[in-house]
């Protein structure tokens, strides 16, 4: 995975990624606190001595991690309020792209160490 960390005098603290992976950007710029990274990497190592799956529900974004993967979904994919169905003739379909993006999960945890390093200013 390749990402880019900025120091912006403006926006501040940054990481930016690929087009396809954007929204765990999204997730790390938006939904996590930089004082909750710490935590974050600590249940990554409890991950891998066999702790089950963990989900966090942001504003925007639901975060699933277990020992294989990260998995980063917006809400919006599980909006059932609007009836699709009504647009059935015009051959429209639900768009995933941006809602959905995952990585293995030693690639998470090495943005999300290097991440941790950044914001400490190492």
């Amino acid at each position: 995975m390749e990402y880019q960390f900025i120091r912006d005098p403006i926006a501040g603290l940054k990481v930016r990624i690929s087009d396809e992976q954007a929204l765990i950007a999204r997730w790390l710029n938006e939904e996590l606190d930089k004082s909750e990274v710490a935590e974050l990497v600590a249940r990554c190592h409890m991950m891998t001595k066999g702790q089950p799956a963990w989900v966090r529900l942001g504003n925007e974004i639901r975060f699933t991690l277990n020992a294989d993967e990260a998995l980063f979904e917006a809400h919006a994919l599980f909006q059932e309020g609007d009836d699709i169905s009504q647009y059935a003739d015009d051959a429209l379909e639900l768009d995933d792209h941006g809602l959905v993006a995952g990585c293995g999960f030693e690639d998470f945890v090495a943005l999300l160490m290097a991440w941790q390093a950044f914001i400490a200013g190492k």
